[in-house]
């Protein structure tokens, strides 16, 4: 087959001329075109109008004779999926996996899928019953520790945009969205330039996935939070669950997640080898959706093509702290993600149709390992939890959020009423000043930020969008140091961290991505279990 790019339609043409641009874009009849995909769409929204604008894989007569003919055609590059081959060590028992978000679904499929038996263990709920958990949470504000918005079937993704979104480069990128195709995933997560599945598709998904592991011999076990880790002379040897039942397993995936706390601490109690590692915190900034749709799309801003626009910010501050926005949600809410008691945690979640009221994003300050003020290396966890604790007892000590509008954060002054903008987080809310629950570095570089963001956003610092505190799960605050090559730990031969629990990604994607490649490093080492 052979790529074109740059086909443009405008926002008023129908995708049914793609054909029409395609042949004129290579001077051929429509006879010679056999069949064609679309690889990538985008928007240009420049100049005062819109285009969509295509990059299209064509399979045509006399291919030769139309490349040599066109300069801006090429051939399609091979962007299938590379299996690695089996190895030929003895594996003596099957491969533990330990988590479902994405890392350890995808590593679960993959060793699934080459006939591994992968056993997946979950300390939260199966999808379903964890979604019951969480609206309960919501509306009751009782905290079920191990099922919630960070803890369950398709870990923290699972109650998010669904963002598919990456800077990584990598044809394992394209698996990775194929298969959440085959799992019923909407198509066009394929070719859409900021693909995203929605929490409530996202939900059937996981779903599908587990069904497809389970059917290649797989095993997910819910309700199984590994307590401890037996290791010995540096090799794991097994773990156990629920502080009784033990696994014995040379081969142990940690695909835990960045909220499991009390897995890296026994980790670490452990020997395993953790460092510390930078992250962000701050809030959530709620705005109108209408108005984010004005700002980037003008008179386009209702034209039922667009759907509900985003955007993403970036700042460097005076005191070179970075800021920026985070895990946009279009016409989405802003949700409790406790996932300890007696703290509060903010995320942003979204549905695939995108049709709230509020548009919300995390604003992020960059915060260093200097700033936790010790040398171990959980430091970070301690300093998350400070400013979680501070925010649960800032909005009441019932898990509403501290809240505060943009015009009043900016002047120093705590608020005392909601304005146009009505807020969307459950339980509920209490107006408050956020200076009482964020480090005073992040206050002041959210300020600035807030005001130089509003001069690439037209209305970012309207008075009176709201900020939503706090959000401090952005990233793990640790690394668990791994082998660039084998991919295992440091220190603890058959222990392999990865995704977005052991420092390794930021996205479904990239977690995704990360939870093959480790998959893979068992595959080529061992051959398959013979049980």
């Amino acid at each position: 087959m052979i790529r074109i790019s740059q086909i443009k339609l405008s926002i008023d043409e129908n995708i049914s001329k793609l054909k029409s641009k395609i042949e004129k874009k290579l001077r051929v009849k429509s006879e010679e075109i056999i069949s064609y995909t679309i690889f990538k769409e985008s928007i240009d929204a420049r100049k005062g109008t819109i285009n969509f604008v295509y990059t299209v894989d064509v399979d045509v007569i006399n291919e030769e004779k139309i490349l040599k003919k066109n300069k801006d055609v090429s051939k399609t590059p091979d962007m299938s999926y590379k299996e690695v081959s089996e190895g030929n060590e003895l594996l003596k028992h099957r491969p533990i996996i330990i988590g479902t978000g994405p890392a350890g679904l995808f590593a679960g499929l993959l060793l699934a899928q080459k006939g591994y038996l992968p056993i997946l263990l979950e300390r939260g709920k199966d999808v379903d019953k964890r979604t019951e958990d969480v609206n309960n949470f919501w509306s009751t504000r009782k905290l079920n520790p191990n099922s919630n918005v960070q803890f369950g079937e398709g870990g923290a993704g699972t109650f998010s945009d669904g963002k598919l979104t990456t800077r990584i480069k990598d044809l394992r990128c394209r698996k990775v969205l194929e298969e959440f195709v085959n799992a019923d995933a909407p198509k066009e997560i394929l070719y859409s330039y900021k693909p995203h599945i929605g929490t409530d598709i996202l939900k059937k998904v996981v779903k599908n996935i587990r069904k497809t592991i389970e059917d290649l011999g797989g095993e997910i076990r819910f309700d199984s939070k590994v307590t401890n880790f037996l290791i010995k002379d540096n090799k794991v040897r097994g773990i156990e669950i629920n502080n009784g039942e033990v696994l014995e397993s040379d081969q142990v995936i940690l695909a835990i997640g960045h909220s499991a706390r009390d897995t890296y601490e026994v980790l670490y109690n452990n020997g395993v080898k953790i460092r510390q590692k930078p992250f962000s915190i701050g809030v959530r900034i709620e705005h109108p959706q209408s108005l984010i749709n004005s700002t980037q799309y003008g008179q386009f801003a209702t034209h039922p093509k667009l759907g509900a626009a985003d955007y993403r910010l970036t700042y460097q501050a005076s005191n070179d702290r970075a800021a920026y926005t985070f895990c946009m949600c279009p016409g989405g809410s802003v949700v409790a993600a406790s996932s300890e008691e007696n703290m509060v945690v903010t995320n942003g979640m979204s549905e695939h149709a995108r049709d709230k009221s509020n548009a919300n994003s995390a604003l992020l300050i960059q915060v260093n390992t200097e700033d936790f003020e010790s040398d171990h290396p959980l430091a970070g966890i301690e300093f998350q939890r400070k400013w979680e604790r501070k925010a649960f007892e800032l909005g009441g000590s019932n898990y509403n959020a501290p809240v505060q509008l943009v015009g009043d954060f900016l002047l120093d002054r705590p608020s005392t009423s909601v304005g146009s903008v009505k807020p969307s987080y459950l339980p509920d809310i209490k107006l408050a000043s956020l200076r009482e629950c964020l480090p005073s570095f992040v206050v002041d570089t959210m300020k600035e930020a807030i005001i130089e963001m509003d001069k690439k956003l037209n209305g970012f610092a309207m008075d009176d969008a709201l900020l939503v505190g706090v959000e401090t799960r952005s990233s793990a605050p640790i690394r668990i140091e791994r082998d660039e090559y084998s991919l295992e730990s440091l220190n603890t031969a058959g222990i392999y961290p990865c995704g977005e629990g052991g420092g390794y990604a930021g996205g479904i994607i990239s977690a995704a991505v990360d939870g093959i490649k480790v998959a893979e490093k068992i595959i080529a080492k061992y051959s398959k279990p013979k049980l």
